[in-house]
């Protein structure tokens, strides 16, 4: 149908809308530190289809395919199989999703008898089971890694409140009150989404909720077109590579090719390291959603929604077995190291094509730092995922102590830990001076967090990357300083790798160290009045640490 242009204004608006107040519900009924405050989750509005017509903008590596991750559910579990009360849910990244931390959940809209759309949230669970507290390092398959849930069917009044299936995940955790209250954050949310799509229907009717929903992902895909047509046709190679595979030294490389036809892009990883022993490989869906956002975040402008139609002119590619596309059952749970590396590779192949408009590369690294403690009362789980500093670009200096631009994690305040864990305590926190690459613009500063162990017993976990090989600069730009953990024992200093984990004890201090963004352009054509507002801020020498 033809909608009048105030209506798909009303309309279109109002279903970004519902979708923001879905992402900001789920965040305020969070029980964890890692979504109450880091806010790891997500949340969306899917057509009857299963395609994205609106997001909250939360972690873009979540929803970029969240479509995707919808289709074997739908193809399992058809609209005519479900019930007002049923639910679809998925975490297994051989069966379309990401890693088994993201649960992604969807709840059908039923309006007047059929199902018009679906509300969809997902949240990085604090603890899924699997070898170890919160993350394992050492995991050699998925199933280490966590209780896997395939696409599967659960009905709201039989199987969750007080059901089968939530005593089945609850007796599968660590640490049930958190994770058990996370669910319980999903499913308000899209109670929320379902409540609000079906307030529209029922004043707009279902015709018109449902042509905007189609005419909002067309303005996307036109918008993308658009953009894409503005560079040049031609093909252009990235390559970026993590420090190692978490076992050995050598480097794991990732390589891009960017094909640019009229309004259409294809990404190609061929080249790319075959798949890895460690959790460094990422399942294909990541690897679709890090190219998307690389390319949305290039080559447009923040205000065109990131849903399924800003998706169809771009093609991802990545060869079965490589680091991109693993084979079953390759361990994933740090997957956000290598989509990072896939994301600066795409940009370093826009580089070359449309260099006013890409970043230099930043520490993008997700590190995951979890310390558990096992005590009288069952396990505490504290899990922190930190970024570093962002790399410069053409205009701007890059962003000091902030996530990479796949996770977009908030700080979590040394105040909330402190109200929720009683065994570790943190004694700094600052930006770290001079780790900024320098250029005509800086990168980001990286910074530290230490943590002071209070209880024998406690265990560190982490995976992080860019502790040997440092974001580099872009034309010109300098390198930005490298990150580390260490553990000092009294006189004794202990170095972890990047992929580690460790036994401590009272009186252990931890110190994790983040690195710095590339700088952009010559530092020697640095605006003065720049250099010496970082000079006065205490920016620019590298303290003691």
């Amino acid at each position: 149908m033809r909608l009048d242009p105030v209506d798909y204004a009303v309309l279109s608006q109002s279903l970004i809308a519902a979708a923001r107040e879905m992402g900001a519900k789920l965040i305020r009924s969070a029980y964890s530190t890692v979504l109450r405050e880091a806010r790891d989750g997500s949340a969306a509005l899917l057509d009857a289809n299963g395609a994205t017509v609106a997001q909250a903008e939360l972690i873009p590596m979540q929803l970029g395919t969240i479509g995707y991750i919808f289709k074997p559910c739908t193809a399992m579990y058809p609209p005519e199989t479900l019930g007002p009360d049923d639910v679809l849910l998925i975490n297994d990244p051989y069966s379309g999703g990401q890693h088994l931390q993201d649960v992604f959940i969807f709840h059908p809209i039923w309006v007047g008898g059929k199902i018009i759309g679906y509300a969809a949230s997902v949240a990085h669970h604090l603890d899924l089971g699997g070898g170890a507290p919160g993350l394992n390092p050492a995991a050699a398959d998925v199933y280490a890694e966590g209780l896997i849930i395939p696409p599967m069917k659960i009905n709201m009044k039989t199987d969750w409140h007080g059901g089968g299936f939530k005593r089945l995940i609850a007796a599968n955790v660590r640490v049930p009150h958190q994770t058990m209250g996370d669910f319980d954050a999903q499913m308000a949310a899209n109670a929320v989404g379902v409540m609000r799509v079906q307030e529209l229907a029922e004043r707009y009717g279902v015709e018109k909720v449902q042509a905007a929903m189609a005419a909002l992902q067309d303005y996307s895909e036109t918008r993308m077109r658009a953009a894409i047509r503005a560079v040049p046709d031609g093909v252009y190679k990235g390559e970026e590579a993590l420090d190692d595979d978490g076992e050995g030294e050598t480097p794991v490389v990732v390589r891009t090719t960017v094909t640019v036809a009229g309004d259409t892009v294809s990404v190609d990883f061929t080249g790319t390291h075959r798949q890895v022993g460690r959790n460094l490989n990422a399942p294909f869906a990541s690897t679709i959603s890090a190219s998307v956002s690389a390319l949305k975040a290039a080559l447009t402008s923040p205000d065109i929604p990131f849903n399924d139609g800003a998706m169809r002119p771009i093609t991802v590619t990545a060869p079965k077995g490589c680091l991109l596309n693993p084979h079953h059952p390759a361990p994933v749970r740090a997957r956000m190291l290598s989509c990072s590396r896939a994301w600066d590779s795409v940009m370093q192949a826009l580089a070359h094509v449309v260099p006013e408009q890409v970043i230099a590369p930043g520490f993008d690294t997700t590190t995951a730092f979890c310390l558990s403690h096992l005590g009288e009362a069952g396990w505490s789980v504290y899990l922190e995922i930190m970024g570093g500093g962002f790399g410069a670009t053409a205009g701007s200096d890059g962003a000091d102590g902030i996530d990479n631009p796949l996770s977009n994690c908030s700080n979590t305040p040394a105040e909330a830990l402190d109200q929720d864990f009683s065994f570790f305590r943190i004694t700094d926190y600052a930006l770290r001076p001079g780790s900024g690459g320098a250029g005509k613009h800086r990168g980001g500063l990286g910074f530290i967090r230490r943590y002071e162990i209070l209880k024998d017993g406690t265990k560190l976990a982490l995976y992080s990357d860019r502790f040997r090989r440092p974001a580099a600069g872009l034309f010109g730009g300098a390198a930005g300083a490298t990150g580390g953990c260490e553990v000092m024992r009294g006189n004794q200093r202990i170095d972890l790798r990047s992929k580690d984990s460790m036994d401590l004890r009272r009186g252990d201090v931890v110190t994790m160290v983040l690195g710095g963004g590339g700088g952009f352009g010559d530092p020697g054509t640095r605006d003065g009045r720049l250099a010496a507002r970082d000079d006065e801020d205490g920016y620019t020498a590298l303290a003691a640490e």
